[in-house]
């Protein structure tokens, strides 16, 4: 293995085992990984891979440490990335679902998430100040984006409000230049197959929900519960332990989709699942990843990818205040999440995994009081 190969390996499988929060927070430590202390690429092309990222299906982070390993050592990067980053969540996902299997619950982690809650509102807020200076390029992307920001918390799904501001951008330099510009999308077809419940159907169910899995990994939930609660393949109760254990492991919250597929079918279910669910990533980050510096080079295009990027720090914003709301709920968590803010800003340097730990560590403390 290549020493770039071996550095994205350890950063990935680091960042997969402290990377608490949901999206995100994934993202913001990956920038500051990646961008901020590595200087691996500069922070408008990290901006440019968030943005498009949020354009195609799938769990938006674990397809940023695709981009990100494509950008540092080509395809076999991307698979080495996107598989270190991936590895740590699936394994103690399969330890916990071995453990739900045999004994019916889940152990109690919430001492630790009351923690790590707070502190990783100061791991998001520190990515929202670095990526919002270089999203911010004009006036106009500046209101673009607090319209975005409003859409967004009072409800309005976060990929319409992508696209809307996206298609926004794109018409005012339309406007600005006189001229005209169309851009399409093209859905994918799913073809349903009959078959018996066995691994293969396991890995045909995830892999639809893959294939059309837009925004973040909570999306999933809905998708399940169709899939599997309403046809009797699963209890609700059980899809609800699924998502508990999604929250609380690191990594990405599609995790769950292993825990879930060991409930099905074991252990080869829990892989067709974990295999279902992340392959489309794969693709399709491979096949977006050589686009993006070409699209740049379009000045149509460049107004429409600065729209979306100034709209994918306001979706990140919105997160950051609802997090915000359910995490802050009493003087307890407001301590965690003063000092975590504090100390992201005043030690710039120090490592993520830190402000985790040590929020996970007050947590557990403060719930002894």
């Amino acid at each position: 293995m290549s020493i770039k190969l071996k550095e994205l390996a350890k950063l990935f499988l680091k960042l997969g085992s402290i990377a608490f929060g949901g999206p995100a927070a994934h993202i913001a430590m990956m920038e500051n990984e990646i961008v901020k202390k590595r200087k691996w690429m500069t922070s408008q092309h990290f901006l440019d891979l968030v943005g498009a990222t949020n354009l195609i299906p799938g769990p938006n982070s674990t397809e940023m440490t695709m981009h990100c390993g494509h950008e540092r050592a080509g395809w076999k990067g991307l698979i080495v990335a996107g598989v270190s980053f991936i590895l740590p969540a699936v394994t103690i996902t399969m330890i916990l679902a071995w453990l739900y299997a045999k004994y019916g619950e889940v152990p109690a982690v919430l001492p630790y998430i009351y923690g790590i809650q707070p502190a990783v509102i100061a791991i998001i807020l520190a990515a929202v100040f670095r990526l919002a200076k270089k999203a911010i390029k004009s006036t106009e992307l500046i209101v673009l984006g607090v319209i975005t920001l409003s859409i967004t918390l009072i409800g309005v799904h976060e990929i319409i409000a992508l696209f809307s501001c996206g298609l926004a951008g794109l018409l005012l330099y339309t406007v600005r230049n006189r001229k005209n510009t169309l851009n399409s999308f093209s859905p994918f077809l799913l073809f349903h197959i009959a078959l018996s419940l066995t691994s293969l159907k396991v890995f045909w169910i995830f892999l639809k929900v893959g294939t059309v899995l837009y925004g973040s990994g909570y999306v999933l939930f809905a998708f399940l519960d169709a899939e599997l609660v309403n046809t009797g393949l699963l209890t609700r109760q059980q899809l609800m332990d699924a998502v508990a254990v999604g929250q609380f492991t690191p990594g990405p919250v599609l995790s769950t989709a292993t825990f879930i597929g060991w409930q099905l079918n074991g252990f080869w279910g829990a892989l067709a699942a974990t295999l279902g669910i992340f392959l489309p990533s794969f693709v399709f980050v491979a096949l977006l990843n050589p686009l993006i510096p070409k699209l740049r080079k379009s000045p149509y295009i460049s107004a429409f990818m600065d729209a979306i990027n100034i709209a994918a720090v306001a979706v990140i914003v919105a997160v950051l205040v609802e997090m915000s709301f359910e995490a802050l709920v009493d003087w307890k968590t407001f301590m965690i999440a003063s000092l975590s803010i504090i100390a992201v800003f005043i030690f710039k340097k120090l490592n993520s995994a830190f402000i985790v730990l040590g929020g996970a560590g007050l947590g557990y403390l403060l719930t002894l009081v």
